[in-house]
């Protein structure tokens, strides 16, 4: 296990000044990306341009539409609140307590950026239209028949194609819903909802993982900003929100492993096999989330746990075991997804616009505050020596883990646009380096998500 070493290194007061300084630095420059991706984009749009980006509130998929709504006050005093009493709560307050907290106060937040959309516009219809699973869920009165003929059906053109969700991941995401609506659960409403509880669980699972592997005060520092994260526009109310929820539980299930494995808790193997499923079973909601097999070997790499990772990889391989006896092969799957994919708009899409408007458009979802963060985590790790000393940091671990999945989903091609939402999960695990920031700046960057948040709910109507 860690000591708790952390990668930033001592300042003077200059140092101090200069590291504000270079922290608003780097949110000049993310904020100039998200500036040259909203004008190209814009350009882009104009009749007679030639060309096709798909997104008309550039970088992000949405329309322009300045509005307020029910959840307007509500999202502006909890914001309020947290920016104000946050990071004390978080120092002081048991640990279960504020985790308590921390998640409460989440979907509270998450509900109030739904309700400035408006009950239907925000939540019972966002993943309702003939594009998301839901559309197909009356269409499937036999789930072992659904597993057979899924792949068969990921083809656009082909006899009964899914649609454009449904085909997009694999069938595990449609599972959910369908599940749902059998427990008596169906509808826009209770999907929605599912998508926010199980997304709100970011907010627990993320400081949870920190202080497993050693780190309490880096998880404490951590907990606001992950129920201010700017993403939950985009947790309430869609599925890849509820995907960052299933996978980020899934890593913290791993270091809860790591730290029973570590002081001879029984509870070990049992956890172990826990995460195992959960985030085998990830990978069959969404294809890119096998990236966060990066997160979870940084988990490892971390803890220095390898019974866990034997553990966990032999439970998620009987996940991927059962679906491929059940009919799906995930790399069948995967293929014809890239055949449907460039069936689509995706063959319009530039990827010479998007590999790089997509990075302003995650640095929307994660927030200034991130994007500081990030900075003082990249300064920080050069400036370590030796290098071995931030195979002890999981703050460092964790972060660079994220950022690289972010690259190779990047360089891709197969998130050309609506990454706000898709690149979720990973996005999660770059709330760590926050930990980094000055205690005594904290609130204003706690400011600065709560106020990214609010004004791109409030001029953007987002899709999905």
């Amino acid at each position: 296990m860690t000591s708790g070493t952390s990668v930033e290194p001592r300042e003077g007061l200059r140092g101090k000044r200069s590291g504000h300084l270079a922290d608003v630095a780097a949110v000049v420059l993310a904020a100039g990306l998200v500036g040259a991706a909203t004008t190209v984009g814009l350009a882009y749009n104009r009749p007679g341009a030639g060309v096709v980006i798909y997104a008309y509130a550039p970088p992000l998929f949405g329309d322009w539409l300045p509005h307020v709504g029910p959840g307007t006050p509500f999202a502006i005093v909890l914001a309020a609140a947290v920016v104000l009493w946050g990071p004390a709560l978080a120092a002081r307050l048991p640990w279960r307590r504020l985790l308590l907290l921390g998640y409460a106060t989440t979907v509270g937040w998450t509900m109030a950026l739904v309700m400035v959309d408006g009950w239907v516009r925000g939540f019972t219809t966002r993943i309702a239209t003939d594009n998301e699973y839901l559309h197909e869920v009356p269409n499937i009165p036999d789930i072992p028949e659904m597993l057979r003929s899924f792949s068969s059906r990921i083809l656009e053109g082909a006899p009964h194609f899914w649609t454009t969700h449904v085909a997009g991941h694999p069938p595990g995401a449609t599972l959910v819903f369908v599940w749902l609506d059998r427990i008596g659960l169906g509808g826009g409403a209770w999907a929605a909802a599912a998508c926010v509880v199980v997304g709100s669980l970011v907010a627990v699972a993320v400081p949870a993982t920190l202080a497993l592997l050693g780190r309490p005060d880096a998880a404490r520092a951590v907990l606001p900003f992950a129920v201010l994260l700017p993403g939950a526009v985009w947790i309430g109310a869609s599925a890849d929100g509820l995907f960052a929820g299933v996978t980020a539980t899934g890593i913290a299930l791993l270091a809860l492993s790591v730290a029973a494995f570590t002081h001879g808790r029984r509870s070990a193997p049992l956890a172990a096999v826990a995460g195992g499923l959960v985030l085998g079973f990830g990978i069959f909601l969404s294809y890119g989330l096998v990236l966060l097999g990066l997160v979870a070997v940084a988990v490892l790499i971390a803890g220095r746990q390898w019974r866990t990772a034997l553990i966990a990889a032999a439970a998620a391989l009987l996940v991927v075991g059962a679906f491929a006896v059940a009919g799906f092969w995930w790399l069948d799957g995967y293929h014809l997804l890239v055949q449907r994919y460039y069936q689509g708009i995706a063959h319009l899409r530039p990827y010479s616009y998007w590999v790089w408007a997509d990075l302003a458009a995650f640095a929307i979802a994660c927030g200034p505050a991130v994007v500081a963060a990030l900075r003082r985590t990249v300064t920080g790790a050069v400036r370590t020596r030796p290098v071995r000393t931030l195979l002890h940091d999981p703050v460092v671990l964790l972060v660079f883990a994220a950022a690289l999945a972010v690259l190779l989903a990047d360089v891709s091609g197969m998130s050309k646009a609506e990454v706000e939402r898709i690149w979720l999960p990973f996005g999660v695990w770059l709330l760590p380096a926050t930990a980094l920031l000055r205690p005594g700046s904290r609130r204003w960057w706690l400011a600065a998500q709560a106020g990214t948040a609010l004004l791109v709910n409030h001029l953007v109507l987002t899709g999905w």
